[in-house]
């Protein structure tokens, strides 16, 4: 039960980090594909910033993490896979 809280939980901040991002790079995707950018940015840098020993604990750092991950993507999605 905890992990499809945690799962959710997720899923909403990295959402929210997807929007945020978008924003803050003035780039739209389109809601749905920066909401689907941001969570799937949020885990990468999770993981990438565990590793190299930078890991956020909390809601907020976990945002913060987020929103990095959601601006790389974005940055990632709209040079290279976007035409």
């Amino acid at each position: 039960m905890d992990f499809i809280i945690g799962l959710l939980i997720d899923i909403v901040v990295g959402g929210a980090a997807g929007f945020v991002a978008s924003k803050l790079m003035k780039k739209s995707n389109g809601i749905i594909m920066d909401i689907i950018l941001g969570i799937v940015g949020g885990i990468v840098a999770g993981v990438i910033f565990g590793i190299l020993g930078l890991g956020a604990t909390g809601f907020i750092g976990g945002f913060i993490v987020s929103v990095i991950g959601a601006v790389a993507l974005i940055f990632v999605y709209d040079k290279f896979i976007k035409k």
